[in-house]
């Protein structure tokens, strides 16, 4: 049995895997309690695995303890739309934010200043992605060009960017030359969420024809780059831009659902290893913790759940 984590003096058995044997007790960090309006649409862990940053429709970003009592320690203003997307840079020290005020913030992590506001799209951003290596560059999605942008990512080297779209494609760029490298086809309606693999060998695309695709985006790869289809997870009406995420050693997928559940997949085999009840809205953002078998999830309920997984 995982150990169990405490939340406000109480704890929770709300995701359960799908073989009953195995309990899993979460930790709940609840917007409402720190007087959020509005859905959750990202959330993301810190580098070090000691806090998680989470945004959505209030357009305030709110920082919490991973540990002990899960405790808000901060929370930040800036932008004046909502929140779509957040990540880390690798070391911690810088945050990213997408946000439908058309604008891109950076964050410094230690003192929660914004210190530097990106203008330049017309309309609303809903993706941002920072560079894994090399200069510290920061790739965004808008809905501002002749087909929106849902979803965008860097390559491993940061020489190419991916993105997705309500054209239902996924288009690699070639930034030295600035055009498509080459095209990936096969989702049949807008690609919500991209995410890139730990080793940079593989996107992961969770798109509104409710599948989630694994593609190699490896130089020299087969002109059929989509590897694996996975199934379970479900868009709806409500088109939410859910996104998907990687196990550190890639030995795991997850995604969140409309269907208010959320999915874990065996990468290697696509089987269901779980499929974890709870929230009470969509599920709009997953991430692995970087250190330790835990999956956070976050949704329109307003709720972020920490799950402990077993190996």
């Amino acid at each position: 049995m995982a150990s169990k984590r405490k939340f406000n003096g109480e704890t929770s058995q709300a995701l359960v895997p799908v073989k009953k044997q195995k309990q899993h007790q979460v930790a709940l960090l609840n917007h409402e309690g720190v007087i959020q309006e509005g859905e959750i649409f990202t959330a993301r862990f810190h580098p070090s695995g000691e806090t998680l940053a989470s945004a959505g429709f209030d357009r305030l970003i709110y920082l919490w303890n991973v540990y002990g009592e899960c405790e808000n320690f901060a929370v930040l203003k800036g932008h004046t739309g909502a929140v779509m997307e957040l990540h880390f840079s690798l070391d911690g020290s810088t945050m990213f934010t997408a946000s439908t005020d058309k604008t891109l913030g950076i964050w410094d992590f230690e003192t929660g200043t914004r210190i530097k506001k990106l203008k330049g799209h017309t309309s609303f951003v809903n993706s941002c992605f920072p560079s894994r290596r090399g200069p510290q560059f920061i790739v965004s999605g808008a809905d501002d060009c002749t087909v929106k942008v849902t979803a965008a990512s860097f390559n491993d080297t940061s020489d190419q960017v991916i993105s997705g779209g309500i054209d239902n494609e996924i288009k690699v760029w070639d930034l030295r030359k600035n055009d498509v490298l080459y095209k990936m086809s096969g989702h049949t309606d807008t690609v919500a969420g991209l995410r890139l693999s730990p080793d940079g060998s593989f996107i992961l695309s969770n798109a509104m024809d409710n599948t989630v695709r694994m593609w190699d985006i490896r130089p020299f790869a087969p002109l059929e780059r989509c590897l694996k289809v996975f199934t379970g997870a479900q868009h709806n009406f409500e088109k939410n831009l859910i996104k998907c995420s990687w196990s550190p050693d890639g030995l795991m997928i997850s995604s969140g659902s409309a269907d208010r559940f959320v999915y874990v997949w065996d990468t290697n085999s696509r089987r269901i290893l779980y499929k974890l009840p709870g929230h009470n809205g969509s599920v709009n953002d997953v991430d692995f913790h970087p250190n330790e078998l835990i999956l956070m999830s976050c949704g329109s309920d307003k709720k972020i759940y920490l799950g402990e997984l077993q190996a």
